[in-house]
């Protein structure tokens, strides 16, 4: 049995699935084949009312990746709200750019707080190497922008998500956009001096920390390079003349 057989098989187990019980488990074991033509039937899942079956069917989305996005992407312009929202956690999941501006949107206007959390740290984990080096700095910068305004929902699970995508975004923009940098650490130190939650304050810490290991790298691994050429370089024509 090849793969496409075995997603047949798994799609028809979840489309006769009877009861609840079933159902999640079809759909487990389909996230779980990892497979392209798996895609619809998860997506479909996100709308079937059961918690678990689109906790599962967002997992499976996310290994699967960027072939998921599109269709996904299309859910979003649909009326029913449960799957719109499983479908947001599993773009944030991917990090794909072409979800961007749904991300956005959802970051800063959604009103369920679990969806502006994924959405949230799914903007600390777009994956850069997609975007044309041209639009880098521009998109960067408007991620940024977000993230510093939605550091002050009032959820202090978004803004710890916040924070994670604050510590990641730094960490990426060291090249791209250094001058930018220090209106993230002025953020986190904001937030640090401010945020009423110790796990908020605790997270900024630990992303301080990172950050500070980053800068410092890119500070002397130049010159560490640079002074282990120059100790090479006497021996390279041998010895003393």
């Amino acid at each position: 049995m090849n793969n496409s057989e075995l997603a047949q098989i798994l799609i028809r187990a979840v489309e006769e699935a009877d009861s609840s019980d079933r159902l999640l488990d079809a759909v487990q074991e389909l996230a779980a084949a990892g497979t392209e033509e798996a895609v619809p039937t998860l997506i479909a899942a996100l709308g079937y009312n059961n918690p678990g079956a689109a906790v599962a069917a967002v997992d499976g989305l996310i290994v699967i990746g960027e072939v998921a996005v599109p269709p996904l992407l299309q859910l979003i312009d649909d009326y029913n709200y449960g799957a719109r929202a499983w479908a947001i956690r599993a773009l944030a999941g991917i990090g794909d750019v072409r979800a961007l501006d749904t991300l956005l949107e959802a970051a800063k206007t959604d009103f369920s707080l679990s969806v502006r959390r994924a959405a949230a740290r799914g903007l600390g984990t777009l994956r850069w190497h997609q975007v044309a080096p041209e639009k880098l700095e521009s998109i960067q910068t408007q991620v940024l922008e977000a993230l510093l305004l939605i550091s002050q929902d009032p959820e202090w699970v978004v803004r710890y998500a916040v924070v994670t995508s604050l510590e990641t975004l730094a960490i990426a923009i060291v090249v791209t956009l250094p001058d930018q940098a220090s209106r993230i650490t002025n953020q986190l130190q904001q937030i640090l001096d401010t945020d009423v939650d110790l796990g908020v304050r605790t997270r900024v810490k630990f992303a301080q920390e990172k950050i500070q290991q980053q800068q410092h790298h890119e500070v002397f691994a130049p010159k560490r390079k640079l002074q282990d050429t120059e100790i090479e370089v006497p021996h390279r024509g041998g010895g003393r003349r």
